[in-house]
């Protein structure tokens, strides 16, 4: 389904003042997912929940596509995949940590802080939500951790 024209006009003003495009999100994705995977931290998480990567990538390039360039594509519920996930503050630390990584060597400088702006927001969000899950009601500026993970850093 075509967008709506004053979509296609947002759409058009963030790729021109980021450069963002398919391409973009796509090599970013890819890229971000292979560190993911190699993580000692984050790694098992995922091969624990994600059998086909090749959907998952899919799905992550439409996810992406919607929240940079407001494009409408996915319609998912990224918050109930994510709150019962053994996570915490260490893990969204880790995974902002790898993405601001790629999304440096990838993009542009404007469409890397774009991006990272958007990360931070999403991983605020399902830290705020996975601790509230924990019955774990978090004030301004505090972290959710959670001692009864067994968190190794060893990268």
């Amino acid at each position: 389904m075509p967008q709506p024209p004053h979509r296609v006009a947002i759409t058009a003003d963030i790729q021109n003042r980021t450069g963002i495009d398919d391409a973009m999100i796509e090599s970013l994705v890819h890229r971000f997912y292979a560190r993911i995977r190699d993580d000692a931290l984050l790694g098992p998480i995922f091969a624990a929940r994600i059998d086909d990567w090749d959907a998952h990538l899919k799905k992550m390039c439409v996810f992406w596509s919607s929240v940079t360039l407001l494009t409408g594509e996915y319609h998912g519920q990224p918050m109930v995949k994510h709150v019962f996930l053994p996570v915490d503050s260490r893990h969204f630390d880790r995974w902002l940590a790898l993405f601001e990584e790629t999304a440096r060597e990838v993009c542009p400088p404007a469409a890397a802080e774009y991006f990272m702006d958007r990360a931070r927001r999403i991983a605020s969000s399902f830290e705020l939500g996975i601790a509230s899950r924990n019955k774990v009601l978090l004030a301004r500026g505090e972290r959710y951790v959670n001692d009864g993970l067994d968190v190794k850093l060893e990268n």
